[in-house]
């Protein structure tokens, strides 16, 4: 029997999948919150796509609570999320920014509060914000709220009476752009060198999960990668 638990809200997109097989690969239970299974993780929880947040929020909920009766886990990482432009007079405006919400906000509220029910006194939850929403987003107004709602959440989490388990810690990663197979297929000319790597995340959160070099609760932290090499700094 693992010792040690995690919840990767996201975990059949690229940078979960790569955070499920790493956990794993340490001997941690895996359970994976999605859209679609990932037979790689010990346990899933199948999210039902819906137009109603409360019915969504609602069904993974107690989902997770039937997965995990009376365990309680050591790190939540919400790595759900996903990336749609358009400025305030797009004709896909609403329809961008509807998704961004469900992709980003309503995961990452859904997270926060597994984290309330679920996480261990002192164990880790991880958002995905961005670090572009740390200032003005014309070309893609709908993702930059979104994020920007993320790193006010994380805030507000680490914040006194904010529900959190005793001792547990909220981080935010505002990575640029990340590595991933999609990324690669729409950018081909870009300079894959200043994009994040996958396999940085997914140990990065590792070590703050086991305790190594965790950030304070309500960190925001940029990821800034050049010339392949990469660094998780802290935003002032």
């Amino acid at each position: 029997m693992a010792a040690n638990r995690v919840i990767v809200y996201g975990g059949k997109g690229a940078l979960g999948s790569t955070c499920v097989q790493h956990f794993k690969s340490k001997g941690w239970w895996v359970a994976s919150v999605d859209i679609a299974a990932n037979e790689e993780a010990n346990g899933n929880v199948i999210v039902k796509l819906t137009e109603s947040f409360t019915e969504q929020a609602g069904q993974v909920t107690a989902d997770v609570a039937q997965l995990l009766g009376e365990n309680k886990v050591d790190a939540i990482l919400c790595v759900a999320g996903g990336w749609a432009g358009g400025n305030c007079g797009s004709k896909d405006f609403f329809k961008n920014s509807d998704l961004m919400w469900k992709q980003s906000v309503w995961t990452s509220t859904i997270s926060s509060h597994i984290a309330a029910r679920h996480l261990k006194p002192g164990g880790l939850l991880t958002l995905a914000g961005a670090k572009a929403a740390q200032s003005g987003t014309g070309g893609m107004v709908g993702y930059g709220m979104a994020k920007a709602a993320i790193h006010q959440l994380c805030q507000s989490l680490a914040a006194k009476n904010s529900g959190m388990p005793a001792g547990a810690a909220a981080v935010a990663i505002l990575p640029v752009t990340l590595d991933t197979p999609m990324n690669r297929k729409f950018m081909p000319d870009a300079d894959y060198s200043s994009w994040t790597p996958l396999e940085y995340i997914a140990e990065m959160f590792f070590g703050w999960a086991t305790g190594k070099d965790r950030p304070a609760s309500g960190s925001l932290m940029q990821l800034l990668t050049s010339g392949g090499e990469t660094q998780a700094v802290a935003a002032q």
